[in-house]
């Protein structure tokens, strides 16, 4: 039995490592245009240069699987071509490429490595009073303006939206922005225009949909997401699972609360549907979400399990450590292939 996991972000990467444990003859073949396992919710951090987000994919998949670098140009029936134009043969497949993190020319995408290796290299550069903007009002725009002039107090932060933390509560969203004005960060509400005079412009606008699925002749969604089941099979193609940034899974959130969870379940439907059972319906719970507002000040926001903000809320150091402990226990899921959504062992 062939399956190859397309993609090694956290829905990838747990749906390989928890297939590896559950199919023992299965050979097992990971697809990733990198060596690199991309902790995506530190990349602010490495922007800022206060942390690191990257780590080597072999130290965090399975020994039992394969591990190939490449980029997929089509994903066909039973077959997989590259752009290098060799090809890789599946039985399943399980998609996780993610989502494309293109920015406008002249800026540096926050949730895209190679944008933010480069936004740190010339961050490093500016002298002191030079601007930077940060282009997006949601949790990643918020972090990174934070950390960078947590970071860069001499240099001029300014983070320019529509609104800001829309996914938070009332309370909780005054108090990100007190603490943001606390830090020095000009807030600004209205629309960024690429005239605007920035030394550094960091684009952190969720990304979309990168056209492999839609160009491969897969079901999509308007914005070029797999059209999944309540199983998390593609609509089209029965031997495809689709998962994370690139599935259209009603009601989920872009994220890796809800990546990991869904790699989880995509690799025991797949192990179902290979022994002859019935897949079962994915179901998760929102339990919150999580700021962090440099090293040592966030916000974590409880959620109804639809993902509506409850009326509970923290902030401060305690709320610093909790996100860290949260960063860490999404990288212990991915290489467990265990899915929780909450902290994991240190």
């Amino acid at each position: 039995m062939k399956i190859v996991v397309a993609g090694a972000g956290y829905a990838g990467t747990v749906a390989a490592n928890r297939l590896a444990r559950k199919l023992t003859d299965a050979q097992i073949t990971v697809v990733n245009p990198s060596s690199e396992f991309v902790e995506r919710v530190r990349l602010h951090e490495l922007i800022a240069g206060s942390g690191t987000a990257t780590r080597s994919l072999r130290e965090v998949l399975d020994d039992r699987i394969e591990l190939r670098i490449a980029a997929i140009e089509k994903v066909g029936d039973g077959v997989l071509t590259m752009a290098d134009a060799q090809s890789l043969e599946y039985d399943k497949l399980v998609y996780a490429v993610g989502s494309s993190n293109h920015a406008p020319e002249g800026t540096y995408a926050v949730g895209g490595l190679d944008a933010a290796r480069a936004a740190h290299a010339k961050l490093v550069e500016l002298d002191a009073g030079a601007t930077v903007t940060v282009v997006g009002g949601g949790l990643t725009g918020l972090e990174a303006a934070s950390e960078v002039v947590t970071e860069r107090p001499d240099l001029t932060v300014r983070i320019v939206s529509d609104e800001f933390g829309a996914s938070l509560s009332s309370r909780a969203r005054r108090r990100v922005l007190d603490v943001l004005r606390d830090l020095g960060v000009d807030v600004v509400t209205g629309e960024w225009t690429p005239e605007e005079p920035a030394a550094l412009t960091l684009w952190a606008v969720a990304g979309q949909a990168d056209g492999l699925a839609a160009r491969s002749g897969l079901a999509t969604d308007a914005a070029g997401r797999v059209a999944v089941d309540a199983c998390l099979r593609s609509t089209s193609n029965p031997n495809v699972y689709a998962v994370g940034d690139s599935a259209a899974v009603p009601g989920a959130r872009l994220s890796c609360q809800a990546a990991l969870p869904q790699g989880a379940a995509a690799a025991d439907n797949l192990v179902r549907d290979l022994t002859g059972r019935t897949g079962k319906p994915f179901s998760m719970s929102f339990v919150g979400q999580n700021v962090s507002l440099g090293r040592s000040n966030g916000v974590i926001q409880g959620a109804h399990r639809n993902d509506v903000p409850t009326r509970i809320w923290f902030g401060g150091r305690p709320a610093a450590y909790f996100k860290e402990r949260v960063c860490r226990g999404a990288l212990w899921s991915a290489r467990t292939g265990r899915a929780a959504s909450f902290p994991g062992p240190k």
